[in-house]
Parts: C-alpha cells; sequence; structure tokens
C-alpha cells in the first residue's frame, strides 16, 4: 500500500482568537452618537407626540403617558451618552498575512477571526452619516455560517487600502474559500 498524500500545502501556524490591535477612528464616537440621537429623539418624538394627540383625540391624557415618554427620553439620553463610547472602548480590527481579525458590539461582545483562506469577498460601505465623519466600513465574506466580519468606523481612505490589500492577499492565499 502506498501512503496517502494531501495534494494540499502544509498547514501553517495555528490562528489562535486574540485581541485585535486596531482600534476604530475616534469620530466612530460622533457618528455612533449622531445614529443614537436620530433614533432616540425619533422615539421620543413619537412618545411626546403621542401624549400631546392622546388628549384631543381620546380625551383626557391618560396619567401613565407623561412618565412613560418621560422614561423614553431618559433611556435615549443614556444610550445617546453610553454607547458611543463603550463601542468605542470594545470595537478592535487587525489583519495579517495569515487572518482578520475583529471584535465588536457593546451588550453583547463578539471576536472573531477569518483565515485568509477563507475570504470570498470583500466590500466597502459608506453611507450618508458615514460620509458626514470621513468614514467606511469594512465588511469581508467568508465561507462560514456564522456570516461576515464587519469593521465599522474606519477612516474612509484606510478602508480604501484596507480592500486592495485584503483582496490581494486573499488572491494570493491558495485554497478555494470554502
Amino acid at each position: 500500500m502506498t501512503p496517502l498524500t494531501s495534494p494540499l500545502p502544509p498547514p501553517t501556524a495555528p490562528l489562535r482568537l486574540r485581541p485585535p490591535r486596531h482600534r476604530v477612528e475616534r469620530r466612530a464616537i460622533g457618528w455612533w452618537a449622531l445614529r443614537s440621537l436620530l433614533g432616540g429623539g425619533t422615539v421620543t418624538a413619537l412618545a411626546v407626540a403621542t401624549v400631546l394627540l392622546a388628549g384631543p383625540l381620546t380625551g383626557p391624557v391618560r396619567p401613565w403617558l407623561w412618565p412613560a415618554a418621560g422614561m423614553i427620553a431618559a433611556l435615549a439620553l443614556a444610550h445617546l451618552l453610553v454607547v458611543p463610547l463603550w463601542r468605542y472602548r470594545v470595537h478592535r480590527w487587525e489583519t495579517t498575512d495569515d487572518a482578520v481579525y475583529t471584535r465588536a458590539g457593546w451588550l453583547w461582545q463578539e471576536s472573531r477571526v477569518a483565515p485568509m483562506s477563507r475570504v470570498q469577498t470583500v466590500d466597502t460601505t459608506r453611507g450618508p452619516l458615514q460620509r458626514l465623519f470621513g468614514l467606511a466600513g469594512v465588511t469581508v465574506t467568508t465561507a462560514s455560517a456564522a456570516g461576515p466580519l464587519v469593521i465599522t468606523g474606519l477612516d474612509h481612505e484606510r478602508a480604501r487600502a484596507l480592500v486592495t490589500r485584503l483582496t490581494e492577499s486573499a488572491l494570493a492565499t491558495p485554497g478555494d474559500a470554502t
């Protein structure tokens, strides 16, 4: 009998899950805060409008509507003051020749590592608010059931360079990304 041989190259050093080195841009705090302000402000405005319109439409205003609207406003304000700074402390990213590392989330935090051999596509996103702050996001789609790795809050020029680097690295890495 002949020994079995593998057509694949020998494995490199094992990848390990570790904290990524790079923070997102500090401007991401403003971007997250503006998103929070727009979302929380909209919900608060709807709550106040509900209270104000409840009287003319349904008779006397229910006594619990004002405290409920106040609670919504307080939660929106707390979200605005806490979440953007918290996310900035948590969100990290790093790329090496072998892998992409990310850590994201604010209440539920997720750390991921994706080997370059699993990278299928690399995309950028720049919504209107991101453009306002000069930011972009990079999405690295892999052959993983967990979904893509997303790095948000990058300087748009750095994101463009990162996409180029990741694309070149993925093309140069042997494997079929499955």
